[in-house]
């Protein structure tokens, strides 16, 4: 707790008093009966406190959340002025809202409350952030599997104002892409990827370039509008492709071939008949969601970057990424680099590629880095 960390697991606890209840904010106190501060406590999860406070004399209720909330917000304004109307207003631990994301879409913001302390205060944060300026919908996503481990059911829906507006577009340099907020990954949007999204805009041109998980195609209207010289995107799912389509028509660019299918079986069959690509962008789900799927995942991440790093042109790029917290960004790079040395290519690190500033990284929280991103060139 002296360096203080936001998370105190079930084996660090020696002792709880009283009969608390999930979401009840609890004292921390050390071994010795310090005083330590205020958290939410979870019996069910193996993190069984998330701290609200490291001050014991601070009071918990829906005012001090509703502070943190709009104090989140408040730092995200330069960047919902910069040429975007979409971003991450509140970041869970990073923002002092355990378990709250809020990604706000224009006039629309989705939510997700992923622990019981969070559920405790839904309708306080639902307020806040009904009352942020401009906003029209606070819509709700707690559907993550996360909620089971911290017993509760999942929950889906309009918390505050209208309902979502169809045909909802989030706006980013200059460009626009669509929102399926009920329905899409996360909340709807890969908010998380702006730094790569800029980074392909860099490097795309002239490129044949290849985006495997493209989801709904957000890269590779990016790299069409760039001047790509081909774009060829796939996903295993067919709507994720349709909606590639329909971005590729708000911005006026054709977002080219689209298959659908199994990423590995397709790049085997890509590898076997010999395609070049000279820009490859691969950006796999999440693939170990703990350490315990740490083994099986890195076995996955280095069959998909060998096979990659196989159908790289000569001097041909490809953007990488995990998206897993459990995985290190020196583990990362290992497992790549241990692909390339099977592929027998020499490969340079010519950038690294991270979340942006509306997903920040306390100090105190190195769990909140989870993107990692290597921009590679072969020989």
């Amino acid at each position: 707790m002296s360096r203080r960390h936001p998370w105190i697991f079930s084996g660090a606890i020696a002792h709880v008093a009283g009969d608390p209840t999930p979401g009840d904010t609890v004292l921390i106190k050390s071994s010795g009966g310090d005083r330590l501060g205020l958290a939410a406590f979870s019996p069910e999860s193996q993190i069984r406190a998330r701290m609200w406070t490291f001050d014991p004399d601070e009071t918990v209720n829906d005012v001090f959340v509703a502070a943190r909330v709009n104090a989140a917000a408040a730092r995200r304004t330069s960047l919902l002025s910069g040429g975007t109307d979409g971003a991450r207003l509140v970041f869970s631990e990073a923002d002092g809202v355990p378990g709250l994301i809020a990604d706000r879409y224009g006039d629309t913001v989705v939510v997700q409350l992923t622990t019981v302390g969070a559920e405790r205060w839904r309708e306080a944060i639902a307020d806040a952030l009904a009352a942020l300026p401009g906003v029209r919908t606070v819509y709700e996503r707690s559907d993550a599997d996360i909620r089971e481990r911290e017993g509760l059911d999942a929950r889906v829906g309009p918390m505050r104002g209208d309902a979502p507006t169809p045909g909802l577009v989030v706006h980013e340099d200059g460009r626009q892409f669509a929102i399926d907020i009920e329905g899409g990954h996360k909340t709807g949007f890969y908010l998380d990827q702006r730094n790569a999204r800029r980074a392909i805009a860099e490097h795309a041109g002239g490129r044949r370039v290849l985006n495997v998980f493209s989801y709904t195609g957000a890269f590779s209207v990016i790299a069409a509008s760039a001047g790509a010289a081909s774009v060829s995107s796939i996903d295993s799912s067919g709507p994720a492709l349709a909606a590639a389509t329909r971005n590729g028509e708000l911005n006026g660019v054709d977002v080219g071939e689209l298959v659908e299918g199994d990423a590995f079986t397709l790049l085997r069959g890509l590898r076997d008949r010999a395609r070049q690509y000279d820009l490859i962008l691969l950006d796999p789900p999440k693939l170990a969601k703990n350490e315990k799927h740490l083994d099986k995942a890195t076995r996955a991440y280095k069959d998909l970057n060998l096979l990659a790093i196989k159908l790289l042109s000569p001097g041909g790029m490809l953007m990488t990424f995990s998206c897993s917290g459990a995985m290190s960004a020196d583990l990362f790079q290992k497992v790549v680099a241990g692909a390339a040395l099977d592929a027998r290519r020499e490969v340079r690190i010519i950038g690294r590629l991270a979340q942006p500033s509306d997903h920040p990284v306390p100090l105190s929280f190195p769990e909140a880095e989870y993107l990692k991103g290597l921009i590679l060139e072969a020989e």
